[in-house]
């Protein structure tokens, strides 16, 4: 059995300008923590599901500030390009110059979500 991820009674909602993605994603782990220990089911592979959860959207947001430049992207995130490639490959991103950067990654959804 697996927890509800998507109930909306835990909902979150905060000023995102004045509280921390560490204090956000720690909410959110609590409240999974929570539903886990109430459903009494295990959780496997956690630790990967966040860093997918977080590093995903990460490089995408910094590849369109750079208009998919990877050689600027990877300078911003302290990567080296060739790191850089190999997590837009493992993640099938597709950087494009221009506006259109994002849009063909919209249609690719995560395969396990810590959304509520």
């Amino acid at each position: 059995m697996t927890p509800n991820l998507n109930n909306s009674e835990n909902l979150f909602v905060a000023n995102l300008q004045q509280v921390s993605l560490e204090k956000l994603v720690k909410s959110k782990l609590e409240v999974l923590f929570q539903q886990q220990k109430e459903a009494q089911v295990e959780l496997n592979g956690l630790y990967n599901i966040v860093l997918e959860q977080v590093e995903r959207p990460l490089i995408e947001l910094a590849l369109k500030a750079y208009n998919g430049n990877q050689v600027k992207t990877a300078l911003m995130l302290g990567i080296n390009r060739n790191t850089l490639k190999k997590k837009i490959d493992n993640y099938k991103l597709k950087p494009k110059k221009g506006a259109q950067a994002l849009a063909s990654d919209a249609m690719v959804a995560p395969t396990t979500t810590l959304t509520q």
